[in-house]
């Protein structure tokens, strides 16, 4: 069974909703994990700390390791959560990611896992 991310974005400068609104979002998506978890679906989620927490790795110099606080691209929006679930195909990851979406109210984006199976060029390739 195919498996797909589906991840929430939040953009940076947008002011967070208030407390209670942001428990109501919190116990919406509890419902869809529940909901997913019951559904045999489910692989793994989580939400992730603020973009300033990351700390980036580069070990691509022949052995002089770079780090460096904050994300590894400079852009407004980042990744703050996802699911990974394994469904039948896309259809199923696209209801899914409809009620993920209202749950956390933000956009989510539904992108399939590279098939172990696949030859190396078609992932090069995107296809």
């Amino acid at each position: 069974m195919p498996t797909y991310m589906l991840s929430v974005h939040m953009v940076e400068g947008e002011p967070m909703p208030a407390p209670e609104e942001m428990q109501a979002q919190f116990d919406a998506v509890d419902v869809v994990n529940t909901r997913m978890q019951e559904a045999g679906i489910w692989v793994f989620a989580g939400g992730l700390h603020p973009v300033d927490t990351a700390t980036v790795v580069d070990n691509t110099k022949g052995g002089d390791v770079i780090m460096t606080d904050g994300p590894f691209a400079e852009a407004k929006e980042h990744l703050g959560g996802f699911w990974v679930i394994s469904v039948p195909d896309l259809d199923a990851a696209l209801q899914w990611a409809t009620e993920a979406s209202a749950a956390c109210a933000g956009a989510v984006e539904v992108r399939p896992f590279q098939d172990d199976t696949e030859p190396l060029n078609a992932r090069n390739e995107g296809g």
